[in-house]
């Protein structure tokens, strides 16, 4: 805390006048989604958008709208993109996270919120979480219903978020993601619901706390490597490597496994039954792909539990998913693939993120 000492003449006496703290600096990074959005009337509330011919806010906009955020800190917004996140890019990640990192350098800032869509903001959170190269709070928001909705829940959302990244207590947590008063790690947090505004849930790692009157409450720290304390780096890369899902089902065969090889997938993740269980055409194609030198993880298309090494698959040179979901596999993998396609190093880096 700073203190302005100033000298009163009133009675020759001399005052200390006490000066509030110097509020934190957050930057808010623009990428659009529903936070960003505007329907037709209050009732709007799936269907909204460009859809009907709405364009999205901007940063500007956003900030106006919900000048509450400018009690818990000094803002700064930027525009990135914006775009509906069921239409992001693998290059749109890239400039995100570059930029989030140039921005978390500069010792003016000291924490950054990033309004996103939420259909895949779960993975656009874990992909930050592997790359981000700063301790300081990165915190992911979104809304699922626009901001002309009955009860919409962006303007307390970003509240909580910029509250959350500008407390000291939110260091080194990773990244954050920030909606309906909960605060969940990018790790264990996934979307469970196509509408409900309680959608976000971490089904096995449990959340890291909790916002109370836009206070944080943490409860847990995360305990998976990330951010500074990660191998990855993207500030050189253009690109990452093709990797692609096939979803098992009763009755699926490898056609499409076949294809992605065809496609030139550098990995594939298989989404099987149970602890990773898949019908045998399944398995022989994915053993095809492995000697082709293809980097192959098999996972679960169920919502939790974990996935761990099996003997068949540990011999055919496959990886086992662990605790990561089918999308968030698919993350690790193209950023795993920038360093090694060992499957031993890659089976280390599941078990350790």
């Amino acid at each position: 805390m700073t203190f302005l000492t100033a000298i009163g003449l009133l009675g020759g006496a001399g005052h200390a006048i006490a000066q509030a703290p110097a509020k934190p600096n957050v930057v808010i990074l623009a990428t659009g989604g529903t936070i960003a959005s505007r329907g037709a009337d209050s009732l709007a509330l799936t269907d909204y958008g460009l859809s009907k011919g709405l364009q999205p806010v901007g940063v500007e906009a956003l900030v106006t709208a919900v000048p509450e955020i400018q009690k818990f800190a000094n803002i700064t917004g930027e525009q990135i993109f914006n775009v509906g996140s069921s239409k992001l890019s693998i290059d749109n990640w890239l400039t995100l996270a570059k930029r989030t990192n140039e921005i978390l350098a500069s010792k003016n800032v000291d924490g950054v919120v990033i309004t996103h869509g939420t259909d895949t903001l779960e993975e656009t959170a874990y992909f930050l979480n592997l790359v981000v190269k700063s301790a300081k709070p990165v915190v992911i928001v979104g809304s699922m219903r626009p901001s002309t909705g009955m009860s919409a829940d962006g303007p307390l959302n970003l509240v909580n978020a910029v509250a959350l990244a500008a407390s000291p207590s939110a260091r080194d947590k990773g990244v954050m993601v920030s909606m309906n008063e909960v605060i969940s790690s990018a790790f264990s947090v996934t979307k469970t619901n196509t509408t409900n505004v309680a959608t976000f849930k971490s089904l096995d790692g449990g959340d890291l706390g909790y916002m109370q009157n836009s206070t944080p409450y943490f409860v847990a720290q995360p305990l998976k490597r990330h951010t500074v304390h990660s191998e990855f780096d993207v500030s050189n890369l253009q690109k990452l490597p093709r990797v692609d899902i096939n979803y098992t089902t009763l009755g699926s065969d490898g056609v499409l496994v076949d294809a992605a090889v065809a496609a030139g997938a550098k990995g594939i993740v298989n989404a099987g039954v149970g602890h990773a269980n898949m019908p045998d055409v399944t398995l022989q194609s994915l053993k095809a792909a492995r000697q082709k030198g293809v980097a192959i993880v098999v996972g679960s298309r169920a919502m939790s539990g974990i996935v761990t090494p099996v003997g068949q698959f540990t011999e055919a040179g496959f990886v086992t998913s662990m605790m990561h979901t089918t999308q968030k596999a698919r993350i690790l993998l193209m950023l795993g693939l920038t360093k090694t396609s060992d499957p031993k190093e890659l089976q280390r880096m599941f078990e350790e993120y």
